[in-house]
């Protein structure tokens, strides 16, 4: 999967970007909401850049932070972003965390999706433990291009299942 991410043309990986995040911002949850979290793409993940400059402009923007096993959402400023864990941009130690509580809809990047909403991350468990957590309600939207989209995939009991997956098509 991430080999045929990564082939994608730049302006392919746009375009596919540019669909998803529209389709998203298209939801009546997202609407609804007044503190997204997303995420800072990685090479072989749909293009986050645009996302983060239009939706900041009118929500409360959080975005993931790891600190060793953990994950933290945090204030989204763009000038404060440095390189983070495994070389991701992210907020810098001085961001305000976000309560998870406070997390209105998340969208979670992944390697490949199910249309039940099965996701296969990285294999370290970061996005299943901060999903999972005691008081975590928000809508969870599941991101990936049109080839991640599997039939299934194999599912442990920490697993957290998406309430969306949006692709490009």
């Amino acid at each position: 999967m991430k080999k045929r991410s990564l082939s994608l043309a730049p302006g392919e990986r746009a375009a596919a970007s540019e669909r998803i995040f529209g389709r998203v911002g298209g939801l009546a949850s997202f609407a609804d909401a007044r503190c997204v979290a997303l995420f800072c793409a990685l090479p072989d993940e749909p293009a986050t850049d645009a996302a983060l400059a239009r939706w900041s402009a009118v929500k409360r923007i959080v975005l993931p932070r790891v600190e060793g096993d953990t994950m933290r959402f945090c204030d989204y400023d763009p000038a404060a972003l440095g390189a983070g864990a495994f070389g991701i941009a992210e907020p810098g130690s001085a961001a305000a965390v976000c309560d998870p509580a406070e997390i209105d809809l998340v969208v979670v990047p992944g390697t490949a999706f199910t249309r039940a909403g099965a996701r296969m991350g990285r294999g370290r468990g970061y996005y299943d433990r901060y999903l999972s957590q005691p008081g975590f309600r928000a809508v969870k939207v599941g991101v990936c291009y049109a080839h991640q989209l599997v039939g299934e995939l194999p599912v442990e009991p920490h697993d957290v299942f998406m309430d969306y997956v949006i692709t490009n098509e």
